[in-house]
């Protein structure tokens, strides 16, 4: 059973910094790419980071390029998002995402997500 969960959402000021983890099982994770997604209110779920299954390559959107980090601890089943300089209009839901192989096609799985606010 796929599972992930997101945790270190909060309130947040603007330019402040909030780590977000995500304990994933239930899967081969280390073969795999994670990516995490937001989603504002009224807004369709955007990807902000992607990893690959080996940590060595990493993409973002020009909106959080420079500002997020996403990293993986392979041994841990964890992936993370650092993110730095937040700005209000970063303030979303988080959502850690997965997709993977099932039978001869693909699924995608998702998390709960966790709640980014930043505001003063």
């Amino acid at each position: 059973q796929v599972q992930l969960e997101e945790s270190g959402g909060g309130l947040v000021q603007p330019g402040g910094s909030l780590r977000l983890s995500c304990a994933a099982s239930g899967f081969a994770f280390s073969s795999y790419g994670m990516y995490w997604y937001r989603q504002a209110p009224g807004k369709e779920r955007e990807s902000v980071a992607h990893i690959t299954g080996d940590g060595r390559d990493t993409s973002y959107p020009e909106s959080v390029k420079g500002r997020f980090i996403v990293s993986r601890d392979n041994a841990q089943n964890m992936v993370y998002l650092q993110m730095n300089s937040l700005k209000p209009e970063d303030t979303a839901v988080y959502f850690c995402s997965a997709m993977l192989i099932v039978g001869s096609g693909w699924n995608r799985y998702w998390g709960q997500g966790t709640q980014v606010t930043v505001s003063s």
